[in-house]
Order: structure tokens, then sequence, then C-alpha cells
């Protein structure tokens, strides 16, 4: 027997059966790889939602790589700081003191009540008034542990340190307006009077029947409504939502002019020069001002504003409620209906006003006059 057979094989066949071979290997990869690549690019994609979700660390003032103290300053009972400016007569000699809150994107000099109100107003009735930076702007420290109820805990403090005395006046505009609220709710003990101009306006509070409070919603502009929504429902998305590039977000915080009134056009000419100290509102972080200023405003409250009691039975004191039936920002339905659920509230409806209306001719002298002595009259 032969010790092997010679075979011919033509070149034809060699190429074919190596064509063969190649495209059997060609795509294998080895066992469990392309379970570990999937691994791989989902954990990288968790990693990388999660520091997009994530704000960066505040600014702190006064840290080492915060911007500098310039301003007068108190430490609270739990240490944060909290930056205030005086404005008006001393409160050594003032017979009126208030303890103003400043808006949404604002800080303490922009404290319209103090720099609008006529110095006859000011020297013959003797108003002192102090405002402050909310926490997380200006020079206030950020408080991560923020709620309705330390802002007005906050409000106390500065009023003790300062040494205000058993009762003060409280004002608020806007989103400070709202915050008016609290203090009725957590200090109406220290309070001599309040008055919330255009203040906002929580969708969710469980007061507002669904139809009046959906139609409000409505009226926002729909990348303002989402904001809203992100801010209510899922707060840990509100930093992603605001600075992602995907979809519009909030055309409050891109100081958007087309949420104005008529008349606020006509009057943000009036609004004091701001170029000195905007650099100083944000500046310690958008997500501690602005954006906590959202998550705080339309979350979940710890109570209902129209469960509230009058806190001056004897009329030893008094509450307003100033807004525009023009508003773009706060629907007026709202008002008037916490109004009417509220009758003990004094409440200034003012025809064709917008938003802006504190900034008309004469108008914090009405609102301040209407608070410290009765005076009902408008400029």
């Amino acid at each position: 027997m032969a010790a092997g057979v010679s075979r011919k094989i033509s070149a034809a066949s060699a190429r074919a059966h190596t064509r063969k071979s190649k495209q059997k290997t060609s795509f294998q990869l080895p066992s469990g790889l392309f379970k570990k690549i999937s691994l791989i690019f989902f954990v990288g994609l968790l990693a990388w939602g999660y520091k997009a979700t994530r704000p960066p660390p505040p600014k702190t003032c006064g840290s080492p790589d915060g911007p500098p103290v310039t301003a007068s300053r108190i430490k609270l009972t739990d240490g944060r700081f909290l930056a205030y400016k005086e404005h008006g007569v001393s409160k050594e000699t003032a017979k009126y003191k208030i303890v103003f809150v400043h808006g949404f994107d604002c800080c303490r000099h922009d404290a319209f009540i103090a720099t609008t109100l006529s110095p006859d107003i000011i020297e013959g009735l003797g108003v002192y008034i102090v405002s402050f930076d909310r926490p997380g702007y200006g020079e206030s420290d950020p408080n991560p542990n923020g709620t309705v109820k330390s802002l007005a805990l906050d409000i106390e403090n500065l009023a003790d340190h300062l040494g205000l005395g058993s009762r003060f006046y409280v004002v608020g505009f806007s989103m400070g307006g709202q915050l008016i609220w609290t203090c009725l709710k957590y200090i109406p003990h220290r309070l001599a009077g309040a008055t919330l101009i255009a203040p906002v306006v929580n969708f969710w509070w469980p007061s507002f029947p669904s139809n009046l409070s959906k139609e409000a919603f409505d009226q926002q502009f729909p990348q303002d409504q989402w904001t809203l929504r992100v801010a209510h429902y899922v707060p840990w998305l509100t930093y992603w939502w605001n600075t992602q590039k995907w979809f519009p977000a909030s055309s409050i915080v891109a100081q958007s002019s087309a949420v104005l009134s008529r008349q606020d056009l006509q009057l943000m000419p009036k609004r004091p020069s701001r170029k000195e100290y905007e650099a100083q509102v944000r500046q310690q972080g958008e997500y501690e001002s602005v954006h906590r200023d959202y998550n705080i405003g339309f979350g979940t409250w710890e109570f209902d504003p129209m469960d509230l009691k009058n806190p001056f039975p004897h009329n030893e004191g008094s509450v307003h409620l100033w807004h525009g039936d023009e508003d773009g920002i706060v629907p007026v339905t709202l008002q008037r209906y916490i109004a009417q659920q509220l009758p003990w509230i004094h409440y200034h409806e003012l025809p064709g006003a917008g938003h802006m209306f504190p900034f008309a001719d004469g108008m914090s002298d009405a609102i301040i006059k209407a608070l410290l002595i009765g005076e009902s009259s408008l400029p």
C-alpha cells in the first residue's frame, strides 16, 4: 500500500477555500466581548447622564475660589451668611421698619421701594428699609436645605440681628412676593404688616380648582410649562433642563422680553440700571440662585396659603396684594381667586398693568402708604 496519495488541487479551488475560511472567521469576536462593550457603553451613558444632571459646586463668597465679600453680612444660626443693604432713615430713629424681599434673578440692590420711594415718604414717615440677598443670590451663602419655611426664619433672624424690634413689616415682589406667604405662615407674630406685589403663584397649591389652575398654566409659554413641570415633579433635573440645548428652556431664565406686557415694555427704561452689580446676582452659580428658586417656589409646599388665618384679627396690621390685570408672567385669575378665599387681604388690581407696574411713577409711594398708614391713593 502506498504511504500517501498525491492529489492536484487547482489554483481556483485553493482561492475559494481560502475565501471561505476567511469569511467564517472575520466577524467572530472573543467570547463575551460584545456583552462587555455593551456594559461599558451603558455605564458610560449613565455616568454622562448623572454628570449632566449634577450642578457644579457653588462658588461661595469668601471661599478660596469664590467671589469676594463686599456687602454687610450677618451669620445665621445654622452658620450661613446673609448679605444685606440698608436704606432710608436710620433704624434707631425710624418709625416704620421694613424688610424687602427681592424677586427672581435679583439681589439686595434691586429694592425698588427704597430706590423709587419719594424722600417725602422716607423722611416724613420715618421709613427704614433693609433688603437682603436671598440664599444663593448675590453674597448670601447658598442653602442646600432650603425650604419655604427656611426663608421666613432667615428674615426673622435678620430682623433680630439688626434689632428691628418685636414687630416689623415685610414687602416682597414677584418671587419675593410669593415668599411673603411663608412669613404669614411661620412668623405672623413678628409682623406689623405685609405686602405682596405681583406675587408668583404655585399652580400646584391644593386649593386651586383644577380647571382654574390648568387654564392659568396653559397661558404660559410651552417651554415655561415644561420648566415648571420639571421643577415640580423631577427637581433633580432642573439644572440639566435649564442648561441643555436640545429643547428651549425657561424664557424667564433667559430674560426674554416676550413675556412682558405692553406697559412692561414702556416701563423697562424706568427700571434702575443694573450694570454695576448684575454680574453679582448669579455669581455663586445659576443652580444655587435661579434654579433652586424654581424648585422651592414650584415644589410641593408644606402648607396651602389659602388655609391661612388672618394674622391681624383686631386690625392691628394689614396684608395687601397688588397685581396688574395684564400680567403676562403671573395670571391675574389666580390672584382673584386667592383674594376671594382670603377676604381679610386688601386686594388692589390695577387695570392695564403688567408685571413691572411697581416702576411706574408714584407707585412705590402708593404701595407703602397703603401698608403703613392705610391711605389708598394711586398715582
